[in-house]
């Protein structure tokens, strides 16, 4: 089920593992998808490389994160209020969040 209503800082019903960061979907038609992400500490496997065939715009909302795109040597640093467009197949992932504390994006996914 969609929220329809929320808060985006609400602590909801989630335990995080060690491994895995919390997806919300907060909308999603045959267009787009809203997702709130919370993270803590977390960042993506050894290895690991998000390819999506979709654009991902995000906005970091509170904490911080560090994310490396595959082409680039630079990794970019996100703080609250900081915002990205990732391409379609523009590999990248999340090198660190903040480990004191919530990390929290929204995350637009669209053709």
């Amino acid at each position: 089920m969609i929220d329809s209503r929320g808060n985006i800082f609400s602590s909801g019903n989630y335990v995080f593992n060690e491994k895995e960061e919390f997806f919300q979907t907060l909308y999603q038609n045959q267009i787009i998808k809203i997702e709130r992400i919370v993270s803590e500490g977390h960042s993506s496997p050894p290895g690991f490389w998000y390819d999506q065939d979709v654009y991902e715009w995000v906005l970091l909302i509170q904490g911080n994160a560090k994310l490396r795109f595959y082409d680039e040597d630079e990794v970019v640093n996100l703080n609250p209020g900081d915002y990205l467009l990732i391409g379609p197949h523009q590999k990248h992932r999340v090198e660190e969040t903040a480990s004191d504390m919530e990390t929290i994006w929204l995350a637009i996914f669209f053709k």
